[in-house]
């Protein structure tokens, strides 16, 4: 045991893969920032004549098909309803042509197999971010090891490092308010975005913090403690993640406190397909150091604990090899 946990594999994506990474990132990152821009396109303007009076005002329309006024015809409102119409065509117009680009970036990674994320999770970040609630999840368990080796240009060799059926998504509850009026505005709950990626999720009755598939793979939603659990009967269950009753719960973990308040990460992680998504997760050496408290727990699955320290080991060295600007002083992270 010990000389496999002291020999960690990582091996170098090469030259080229690298280029090509860090090409489809550029890319990626400025599609994000067009995405993120559409916001203000949404729906459209039009002139509308007052029945009674024959006076026109402009309109605001919504997705929703909801209506707003922006006031009758003048200077003010033709420059208003001109610079919209500019701005969406102009703006569609870029998002088409980067589109277009991430597809052959996409081909071209494949190609060169520069990501091997499972699709599967690279789906889920995606559907998440295209609903705007990316940044209201850490993924902390296993699966943030493909954002370590992305980072780093690596590929992580032990396979027993990364063999996993579930992702642990930690929610950030102190955002809740937030987080629950982006899901209204995708008029959807968490599950029902899980099934946009594959409709065979369901919500485990036995454990309503987990979703799985029909292949059996599992998503977990995990929280940090929060004052309202001390309480004897609390005004509102804290798990609970929206108001629609056959949603995902989220459930206190642990060592959800420690992870909550460690560093933020993201990288972007490509899949074996080419596709890519951003993840957000934590800095590598504070993974290190809360697989290092798992592995010497003894409340600790005992059929977890090699793994959590192997895992240690490998992203340790992955710090210390490839991303020494993120090394940080040595500490032992405090038991939950």
């Amino acid at each position: 045991m010990n000389s496999i946990r002291n020999q960690p594999e990582l091996r170098d994506i090469g030259e080229g893969a690298r280029r090509q990474y860090i090409d489809a990132r550029s890319l990626f990152t400025a599609l994000e920032e067009t995405e993120r821009q559409s916001s203000k396109y949404r729906g459209g303007m039009y002139w509308k004549k007052h029945a009674r009076t024959g006076i026109e005002y402009l309109m605001r329309t919504q997705p929703d098909n909801s209506q707003t006024s922006l006031g009758p015809r003048s200077p003010e409102t033709e420059t208003i309803y001109e610079r919209f119409t500019a701005g969406k065509g102009e703006h569609e117009s870029r998002l088409q042509d980067l589109k277009a680009e991430m597809e052959v970036q996409q081909r071209v990674n494949r190609a060169l197999e520069v990501g091997r994320a499972p699709q599967l999770l690279v789906d889920i970040l995606t559907v998440f971010g295209r609903a705007n609630i990316s940044d209201h999840f850490r993924v902390v368990g296993t699966h943030a090891l493909y954002a370590y080796e992305a980072a780093a240009g690596v590929r992580i060799e032990r396979r027993a490092a990364l063999e996993t059926r579930d992702v642990d998504l930690l929610w950030a509850i102190g955002r809740k308010i937030k987080f629950q009026t982006r899901l209204k505005h995708s008029a959807t709950s968490l599950i029902g975005l899980l099934r946009k990626v594959d409709k065979t999720f369901q919500v485990r009755e036995d454990q309503r913090h987990t979703a799985v598939n029909s292949k059996g793979f599992e998503v977990d939603i995990i929280r940090p403690f929060v004052p309202e659990d001390e309480q004897v009967v609390p005004k509102e269950n804290p798990s609970k993640m929206t108001d629609s009753e056959d949603d995902l719960v989220a459930i206190k973990a642990s060592m959800g406190n420690i992870l909550q308040g460690a560093a933020p990460f993201d990288a972007v992680v490509i899949s074996t397909a080419g596709r890519m998504a951003r993840m957000h997760t934590i800095v590598p050496l504070e993974f290190v150091r809360v697989k290092r408290w798992l592995a010497e727990s003894p409340e600790r699955d005992i059929m977890k604990r090699g793994r959590d320290a192997l895992q240690a080991d490998i992203i340790e060295k992955l710090v210390q090899e490839y991303l020494p600007h993120l090394a940080l002083p040595k500490a032992t992270v405090p038991p939950p």
